[in-house]
């Protein structure tokens, strides 16, 4: 069984598909070497069968049953359990280097899709990604797996050349000349195949893409009377699959039937010339059955020859898929920092503690801040860039004084944690979905659940903390899973924390809960919160009105602004009809009319 590596597989090339290969085939050379060496043995065991079969027919039909026939049996048993123990052992190193392979490219996919983040679900369909995984890798663990055999079975026609040699040289032209045209006949035919398999693939991509997407949003779509729509659609993709598939088989047919008729003729034409020879006397009965044998034992390794050649053409197009998407860069740091572990950094206990260089808005330390903004979008992008989410965004973003892009992404992700309006939930136990950082303190989990007011999501498990969440939350209300990926925020006990709309999908009253809660166990750390609701603003030490452009355009706590609103402040009263949804001017209407 393969050992699971203690870290990831490094420095797989990027720059081009042949590359990766040489690579792969770098990696697994030793195990390859073996497979060469056991096939070998494997054929070249089977080579010497007819030739010690053809002389023990020789001399048996020359001086009877003697011990040298008995010898000659013997040889031949002793060959053929040769080459069944090379057979055996020959297999076990051809799944090993598929499985190593397959292996190596799924960890080092799985890991650089998890580096590169947002940036490539941005530039790659999900579906592609899969086929890479799903497909792609098998198929270029299939071109190693099968590298040693056909070593094997070319070392094995060498020696069949120099014994026909030594036989007969027109014997040994017509093989030396039979097997390359029959290669070179599989490798045209491989070319099409290949430009077929390339768009197949394709298709295949867009499909799986298609109903991941339907899948996910099958609610959306059953609300909309949308489901016929795209049911149409995943059906005709499901045929553009189907027709591409077809087309491959129809080449992948031809390229079967010449496997096998080529290396037909082959033998038919060795057969009828050694015939013919032994006719004329100039070869011996026994070198007719040997010369046959010969013919007959090429076809193994002229079809694994075939078979090089289909899994050569499924390699290359697989290695293309691969190289793209080791292509995509991640939107922070460079490759591999987010592997290197991560130090929370010194910051300040007071003052400025984040600055964004676009908008000029401050944050200061030691407080909970919230961004309020007539689109709440407006204030989850300053939320984003302050998190570093991506260095192009975040490049005028200030973190204790530095460009936070200065920092090691490990070091800044262990300081800053971001949490979106809409978390993604993991299936698994709740101890894990809530445990990021591998703390293993049950006691601080269920404080992260108090914050965040999900007693109900534990009650509703019967194994509490060990209780299973099915993928992305399903099982749980969209209020719980909201609440329970703020417990996973909180339970970091991250020095800066930033929440995006972290009680929108809650009620009023539990909303209220939330932020008391929220307010006294962040109590002098920072905290920074996208959000409009009164009820969160009344327990911010500092609240900043944003405008549409992003920048800063009031500041101070709610009840001031508030207050600075019935002052007759036009800003403040921008911000008293976005956290009230109504116009000041109307609440005085409303409290000016008299009683009934």
């Amino acid at each position: 069984m393969l050992a699971f590596p203690d870290s990831f597989p490094e420095g797989p090339p990027r720059s081009s598909r042949i590359r990766l290969l040489l690579w792969l085939f770098g990696r697994a050379r030793w195990g390859v070497l073996a497979s060469a060496l056991i096939s070998s043995v494997r054929f070249v065991s089977l080579v010497l069968l007819p030739l010690v079969l053809g002389l023990a027919i020789d001399s048996g039909l020359s001086e009877g049953l003697t011990a040298q026939v008995w010898a000659y049996g013997a040889g031949l048993v002793g060959l053929g359990l040769l080459a069944a123990g090379a057979d055996s052992l020959s297999h076990i190193a051809e799944v090993r280097n598929w499985m190593k392979t397959a292996y190596t490219v799924v960890t080092n996919v799985d890991n650089h899709v998890s580096r590169t983040g947002e940036r490539m679900t941005r530039s790659t369909a999900t579906g592609k990604v899969v086929a890479v995984v799903a497909s792609d890798a098998a198929y270029l663990g299939n071109i190693l797996e099968v590298a040693g055999s056909v070593i094997g079975g070319l070392v094995a026609y060498l020696v069949v050349a120099w014994l026909l040699l030594q036989e007969s040289a027109l014997m040994a032209a017509i093989v030396l000349l039979g097997l390359p045209l029959v290669t070179a006949a599989n490798l045209l035919v491989s070319i099409p195949l290949q430009r077929r398999q390339a768009t197949h693939r394709e298709a295949q991509g867009e499909l799986t893409s298609l109903a991941s997407d339907t899948v996910a949003g099958l609610r959306i779509l059953r609300g909309i009377g949308g489901e016929d729509v795209f049911t149409e659609r995943y059906r005709e993709q499901s045929q553009s699959v189907r027709a591409a598939g077809v087309r491959v088989s129809n080449w992948a047919a031809l390229l079967s039937a010449l496997q096998i008729l080529l290396p037909g003729i082959l033998v038919v034409a060795v057969v009828w010339v050694s015939a013919a020879l032994a006719v004329r006397g100039e070869v011996s009965a026994g070198q007719l059955v040997t010369f046959y044998g010969y013919t007959a034992f090429l076809r193994d390794p002229v079809t694994r020859i075939g078979y090089f050649f289909i899994h050569a053409s499924r390699a290359w197009v697989a290695a293309k898929k691969v190289v793209e998407l080791l292509r995509v860069e991640p939107a922070t740091g460079r490759l591999g920092d987010a592997d290197l572990p991560g130090t929370p950094l010194p910051l300040p206990e007071r003052g400025e503690l984040l600055h964004d260089g676009a908008t000029g808005v401050s944050i200061p330390a030691g407080a909970l801040t919230v961004l309020v903004s007539p689109s709440p979008d407006t204030s989850a992008a300053l939320l984003s860039r302050l998190a570093r989410l991506d260095d192009d965004a975040s490049a005028l973003v200030r973190l204790a004084g530095s460009p936070v892009a200065d920092f090691r992404i490990a070091d800044v992700r262990q300081t800053v944690v971001y949490s979106q309006a809409n978390p993604q939930l993991f299936s698994g136990k709740l101890t894990a979905e809530l445990d990021v950082r591998d703390r293993e303190d049950r006691l601080d989990l269920l404080a992260a659940l108090a914050v965040a007011d999900a007693r109900d999501v534990l009650e509703s498990l019967p194994e509490g903390l060990d209780g299973s969440i099915t993928e992305k939350g399903r099982s749980l209300s969209g209020g719980q899973r909201q609440r329970v990926a703020l417990a996973r925020a909180v339970a970091t006990e991250a020095p800066v924390l930033l929440l995006v709309e972290p009680t929108s999908a809650v009620d009023a009253h539990t909303e209220k809960r939330i932020a008391a809660n929220l307010a006294r166990h962040r109590a002098g750390r920072t905290t920074v919160v996208v959000s409009a609701s009164p009820l969160v603003l009344e327990h911010a030490e500092n609240v900043v009105f944003l405008g549409a452009d992003g920048r800063e355009r009031a500041r101070g706590t709610h009840r001031e602004l508030m207050d600075r609103a019935r002052d007759g402040d036009p800003v403040a009263r921008e911000y008293y009809r976005v956290v009230t949804r109504r116009d000041l001017d109307e609440e005085e209407v409303d409290h000016a009319a008299p009683a009934r």
